[in-house]
């Protein structure tokens, strides 16, 4: 837990039900290993019912959990913002510390040899976090393209998955994106755009958000952007609502990338690179737990 009061706010009997009920979604994300971005949370009361899904009410609720926050009421660690972060490098009390800090990080490449190499790429910078939380379990390299993607990273992306390429891997891109008409049209422009910078042999495959999805789990509305170029196409093909990949659960997204990898992975040749990734570890705890033996034999060789 982590609540800290930094001023001392009233709130009226409303806000103080709104708080409480912030803190019970909270948490019960919480308990489950995930914290939300303020997108999140809001999706959660509108699924509930509990506000109007209106421009209005989110930047209302976004008021409210601020000063909730700040008033000691809601824990800190709750709720996040994962398109800021502090970057430094990292630091070890002694060269032991060092390698054990090194067998908790040390993964074999478990796609080195597979027969398909997989990215996964989501729309939204907001739900990296989701996203890299499913990637990092399955052993793969994941991206936040920002709505469309740069021209340089784009550029990046189609040395890095040429390379694959040259290696005899199939390519293919897991996509999550919104359900509206630039979000529809993001699947499209990754693959002309890596095909124009030579990368023509890549699948972009879109496992979420689809009309399929959007009917089984009942994400709340948005009107669809009629400002955006591409809504007179999307209105006439599904009408004149859309809807936020983020208005899903984190749960919901994790299922949908593994079973999606799960599709597409060897599974004898992952255990293989598992059972060496193991071997290696044992190793090096090894190393570390007899670092002194090891120096004093280093030393005794000078």
């Amino acid at each position: 837990m982590s609540k800290e009061t930094f001023i001392e706010k009233s709130f009226k009997d409303a806000s103080l039900e709104r708080i409480h009920q912030a803190n019970e979604i909270m948490e019960q994300y919480a308990a489950d290993g995930y914290d939300l971005t303020l997108r999140q949370l809001y999706y959660q009361f509108v699924s509930r019912a509990m506000i109007e899904n209106t421009q209005r009410s989110y930047k209302r609720l976004g008021d409210l959990i601020s000063n909730a926050r700040l008033a000691g009421l809601l824990d800190w660690d709750h709720l996040t913002d994962r398109t800021r972060s502090l970057y430094g490098p990292n630091h070890n009390s002694s060269p032991e510390a060092a390698i054990r800090t090194a067998v908790w990080s040390y993964q074999e490449n478990k796609w080195l040899n597979q027969p398909t190499r997989v990215e996964v790429w989501v729309e939204k910078e907001a739900l990296r976090g989701v996203i890299g939380r499913a990637a990092s379990r399955l052993d793969i390299d994941h991206f936040a393209c920002k709505g469309y993607a740069s021209s340089s990273s784009m550029y990046e992306a189609a040395k890095r998955l040429k390379r694959y390429i040259d290696n005899g891997q199939k390519v293919i891109i897991l996509y999550l994106g919104d359900h509206d008409p630039s979000g529809l049209d993001m699947d499209r422009d990754i693959t002309e755009r890596l095909q124009l910078m030579g990368s023509d042999m890549i699948e972009v495959r879109r496992i979420a958000l689809t009309t399929e999805q959007v009917i089984h789990y009942q994400p709340p509305p948005n009107p669809a952007k009629i400002t955006d170029s591409r809504a007179a196409d999307y209105i006439e093909k599904y009408g004149d609502e859309s809807w936020e990949l983020d208005a899903l659960e984190p749960a919901v997204l994790e299922s949908l990338i593994e079973e999606a990898v799960a599709e597409i992975r060897d599974d004898e040749l992952y255990q293989s690179a598992l059972e060496d990734e193991s071997t290696n570890k044992d190793l090096m705890r090894q190393v570390s737990r007899r670092w002194d033996d090891v120096v004093n034999f280093l030393q005794g060789g000078a």
